[in-house]
């Protein structure tokens, strides 16, 4: 596991959490998963729900491609915020990852990302994503 997830020193942001989403069939071979790439999470907090001291979290879906870019993003669990719902979906899609594997080969996978936006700080979350082959 790598250190915690930097902060911004200009803005404040989210902190991440990869958790799992539904596994592959068990006929099918497994997948080497994606892993995020450290650096700043460029998902910002909203300043006026910072202001507020306002948390949340926002559970996404992403759509992790076969060069580990983001291309998809949906919500699948609301903070009740949609500040917070909003930002994490417009910064999701700046996150990179490496790419998930199968037989060696890089696929686009699903994966479900847990953006926490809390004041307080957090131990390092990030987890290994289980994720879901796309085709």
């Amino acid at each position: 596991m790598r250190g915690p997830l930097r902060w911004g020193s200009r803005r404040r942001v989210a902190l991440l959490a990869l958790i799992a989403a539904a596994g592959a069939c068990a006929a099918e071979a497994e997948i080497e998963q994606p892993q995020p790439l450290y650096g700043e999470v460029p998902i910002e907090y909203p300043l006026h729900m910072w202001d507020q001291d306002m948390e949340g979290e926002t559970l996404l879906r992403v759509r992790v491609s076969d060069v580990g870019a983001v291309d998809s993003v949906e919500v699948v669990e609301s903070s009740g915020y949609a500040a917070f719902d909003s930002a994490a979906m417009a910064g999701a899609h700046d996150l990179s990852f490496t790419p998930a594997r199968r037989d060696g080969k890089r696929i686009a996978v699903w994966a479900e990302v847990t953006v926490y936006f809390s004041k307080r700080p957090r131990p390092d979350s990030l987890g290994l994503p289980a994720a879901t082959p796309t085709g």
